[in-house]
């Protein structure tokens, strides 16, 4: 149904290099870097950065939140430790939540903009 995400950040080279380390644990890379915007996936970039004036200020509240797919438990831990040791903040440690299902296994995290992200796979 989506065909890709963008969003603002304050940071670009920041950014990048916290992306770059994050997405990497879930096996996606960084396919464009130019005009002021970053574009990462697998085959095609569906989840864009872009280097803006006024980035949508963070909101816990507000519900908003990025996941990514991630091929297995090892990759969430992975996804986790790596946001953290980037200048990431913790929002959830890996694990089982239960309430989503009972093979939802996912870990959150805070991005150096205050983005909320998740990483998830399915070990039901």
């Amino acid at each position: 149904m989506i065909d890709h995400i963008s969003l603002g950040v304050a940071d670009l080279a920041r950014a990048g290099r916290f992306y770059d380390a994050v997405l990497g644990t879930l096996g996606f890379r960084r396919l464009h870097a130019g005009a002021g915007t970053l574009g990462y996936g697998d085959a095609d970039a569906a989840f864009w950065l872009s280097e803006v004036a006024r980035p949508v200020p963070p909101d816990a509240a507000s519900g908003l939140h990025v996941c990514f797919s991630a091929p297995d438990r090892a990759a969430v831990d992975a996804f986790h430790t790596t946001a953290l040791a980037a200048g990431g903040v913790d929002n959830g440690a890996p694990g089982l939540r239960p309430p989503y299902g009972p093979g939802y296994y996912a870990a959150f995290a805070i991005d150096p903009d205050g983005y909320r992200i998740e990483a998830y796979c399915d070990i039901g």
